[in-house]
C-alpha cells in the first residue's frame, strides 16, 4: 500500500527537495532552466507549455485505446496515475474512477479546471499531505525517462507499485542511457522491478504503433507499453 508520501518524503531530504520545492520560477529564458526534474515541470505548464506531443494526435489515442481496453477487459474499478501532467491524456480515457497525482501545482490546477464538476475524477499534488491513496490499476505514462535523478526514480517507483492493489500499466523506453536534453534520462525499469518487487509479473507487453522515427518526432515515440500483476500473495 502506497505509504503517505509526505512523510516518505521528510526521511529523505534530496527527495524532498525535488518533490515539494516546486514554487520557485525560472525567469528570463523562453524554456525552463533545468534545475531538477519538479521544478522543469511546474516552470514548463506556468509559461503556457504541455505534457507533450506524446498526449496528442495519434499517439495519444493510441494509448487511451490499449488502456481503456485493459481497464474493460480487467475489470478495473479505480485508476491512479502517477504524473497526470495537463489532463490531456485523461480527455480520451474512459476510466469509472481516476485519481491524478504530479509534482507541479501548476498542472493540478489546470486539470481540476478543466474537469471542474466531474465527480469521478479528483487530482492532488504528490506530497501535499493527502492520505494514502489505492488503486486496482496504477499508471506510469511518459514519466519514468523524465527522472533523471535516481533518488527521484526510486522514490517514483516505490509508489508506483505499492500504490496498486492489482496492476501496473507503464508507457516508457527501457533501456539505460542518457536522452536527449537534461531533462530526459532513460531507464531499464524492469531490471527495478526483479530487483525491488519480485512478488509482480509481466502479464503484457504491447509494442508501439507508432515506434520512434527522427523525421516525425512529434507523431512517434520510443516508448512501449507494460503491464504487471501482483502475485496473490505478495507482501508487498
Amino acid at each position: 500500500m502506497l505509504q503517505n508520501l509526505k512523510r516518505t518524503i521528510s526521511q529523505m531530504p534530496f527527495v524532498g527537495d525535488v518533490f515539494t520545492k516546486i514554487h520557485r520560477r525560472v525567469r528570463g529564458n523562453s524554456k525552463p532552466l533545468f534545475v531538477n526534474s519538479a521544478e522543469y515541470w511546474d516552470a514548463r505548464y506556468s509559461r503556457g507549455g504541455n505534457s507533450g506531443t506524446g498526449s496528442y494526435n495519434e499517439l495519444a489515442w493510441f494509448k487511451a485505446e490499449i488502456l481503456n481496453e485493459f481497464v474493460r477487459t480487467h475489470t478495473v474499478s479505480t485508476v491512479l496515475e502517477f504524473g497526470c501532467g495537463d489532463g490531456a491524456q485523461l480527455a480520451l480515457a474512459d476510466y469509472p474512477n481516476y485519481l491524478g497525482l504530479d509534482v507541479s501545482e501548476t498542472a493540478i490546477e489546470l486539470c481540476k479546471t478543466r474537469y471542474n464538476g466531474d465527480r469521478s475524477k479528483q487530482f492532488h499534488v504528490i506530497g501535499s499531505g493527502q492520505a494514502q491513496f489505492t488503486a486496482d490499476l496504477t499508471l506510469s505514462l511518459d514519466v519514468i525517462y523524465h527522472l533523471v535523478e535516481d533518488a527521484v526514480f526510486h522514490q517514483y517507483m516505490t509508489g508506483l507499485f505499492d500504490a496498486s492493489r492489482k496492476y501496473v500499466a507503464i508507457y516508457a523506453s527501457n533501456e539505460d542511457r542518457r536522452g536527449e536534453g537534461p531533462h530526459l534520462r532513460h531507464r531499464r525499469f524492469t531490471a527495478w522491478i526483479e530487483q525491488h518487487r519480485p512478488n509482480w509479473r509481466q502479464i503484457g507487453f504491447v509494442k508501439n504503433r507508432y515506434p520512434w522515427d527522427e523525421k516525425r518526432p512529434g507523431r512517434t515515440s520510443f516508448a512501449d507499453f507494460y503491464f504487471f500483476e501482483k502475485s496473490p500473495d505478495a507482501s508487498r
